[in-house]
């Protein structure tokens, strides 16, 4: 018999679904955030052979390596993308980039249905590579949403283990 999916709630078997996330930068959860990129690290395998085994090839892993992470916001007043990467690269040159806080780890929290936090993991060292202030504009479409992007490069990622499954009623 498989292990059951949810340990606490044994009658759920359903997963928690994607639309229900947020995101913590400085202590204060992002508004109208509209899609997060996946985690995603890889490992290169390193292959090697010993001497006394020639014929027989061995796999062992290297060095880890993080993807980095996209955010989307829908354009409003929040000015949370725009500030972080002026902290990184300023108009005003080098001299107004901030080393001492351009790096910030961030919360990343998945929340059921009722909205509560049910997982949560912990970007390290995160820093904005790419940030999109504007979408393309086109009077032509009433239809668009302004969306304004920023690309995490990180050191890694931690699940939050204090963070565990709620008990449903």
């Amino acid at each position: 018999m498989a292990a059951p999916l949810f340990p606490v709630n044994t009658h759920r078997h359903d997963p928690y679904r994607t639309f229900k996330f947020q995101v913590v930068i400085d202590g204060r959860t992002v508004a109208g955030l509209k899609k997060m990129g996946a985690l995603k690290k890889s490992t290169t395998p390193v292959k090697w052979r010993a001497s006394n085994d020639p014929s027989h090839e061995r796999v062992m892993p290297g060095g880890t390596t993080y993807d980095p992470v996209v955010l989307e916001q829908g354009l409003s007043h929040d000015p949370v993308f725009e500030d972080w990467a002026n902290l990184v690269n300023n108009i005003q040159g080098d001299a107004a980039m901030s080393l001492k806080n351009f790096r910030k780890d961030i919360i990343i929290n998945v929340l059921n249905l009722q909205g509560v936090v049910v997982i949560s993991y912990k970007l390290f060292r995160s820093w904005v590579s790419d940030y999109q202030a504007l979408p393309d504009l086109d009077a032509a479409n009433m239809n668009a949403v302004g969306i304004q992007t920023i690309t995490l490069q990180h050191e890694g990622w931690e699940r939050d283990s204090d963070v565990s499954e709620p008990a449903e009623s």
